[in-house]
């Protein structure tokens, strides 16, 4: 192997370290938050290798606790199955979204991309796709560097189990919401922007006061794309 199949093979590595390196803010709060799931799974009775395997199989976080104090409440399995599904329509939205920029790709490539689309891993890719070219390397380091830290995170947890009494006492469960507000607010660029994350915020939290403790974030998602929509036709600007 000479000099320059070694700068050759560098240079197809930067899409992937790229990849990485855009993944690290998701890296921060997964570890924590996959912490405290592999702790509550312990607790809940689940096996040190179920609670891993749902974080390799299911990778949804809000999904997994859920589906923890489910199992610790002895809820049937249907119902704990048709609660997941629901919480997870929102993967429909997400993925729509970033449809139009996956145009050409082979099944089994969409397939490997839509498993691994999490809240975190949209945001990232909703800001990257379309400013920059799409490097299918640097996409899937991203998605396989967040699951795993999201398995590493569940690893630890589910070993340290006996050993936290509290999770709520640290907090750790803020820190998914508080990564994702992060990421949102990076994105924010004009006041249409602010005015849609305030008016969905808030329909969110009063649909769920209302008592649509599961469709208050599909509903209001829905709401606040549509009005989106709306604004850039209004403001020819906003698109611009």
């Amino acid at each position: 192997m000479n000099i320059k199949d070694i700068f050759k093979r560098t240079e197809k590595e930067e899409g992937v370290i790229r990849g990485i390196l855009r993944a690290l803010p998701i890296v921060m709060g997964y570890v924590p938050v996959g912490f405290a799931f592999g702790v509550l799974a312990q607790k809940a009775g689940i096996s040190f290798l179920n609670t891993v395997a749902m974080s390799l199989l299911v990778y949804a976080g809000a999904a997994q606790f859920i589906a923890v104090g489910l199992i610790e409440a002895s809820v049937p399995g249907v119902s704990i199955v048709l609660t997941t599904l629901i919480v997870n329509l929102r993967h429909l939205i997400m993925t729509s979204a970033l449809a139009p920029f996956l145009k050409g790709w082979k099944a089994s490539e969409l397939a490997a991309f839509s498993f691994q689309v999490t809240d975190e891993t949209f945001a990232v890719h909703s800001t990257s796709f379309g400013s920059t070219s799409l490097v299918k390397r640097e996409v899937f380091a991203t998605n396989v560097t967040a699951q795993s830290a999201w398995v590493a995170g569940t690893w630890i947890g589910a070993r340290a189990g006996r050993l936290v009494a509290d999770v709520e006492a640290y907090a750790l469960d803020y820190a998914l919401p508080a990564l994702f507000i992060a990421l949102i607010v990076l994105q924010i660029k004009k006041i249409n922007q602010v005015l849609l994350a305030i008016i969905t915020g808030s329909l969110s939290v009063l649909l769920l006061l209302a008592g649509m403790d599961r469709w208050n974030i599909i509903i209001a998602t829905l709401i606040g794309a549509t009005l989106g929509v709306l604004f850039e036709q209004w403001d020819p600007k906003a698109s611009s």
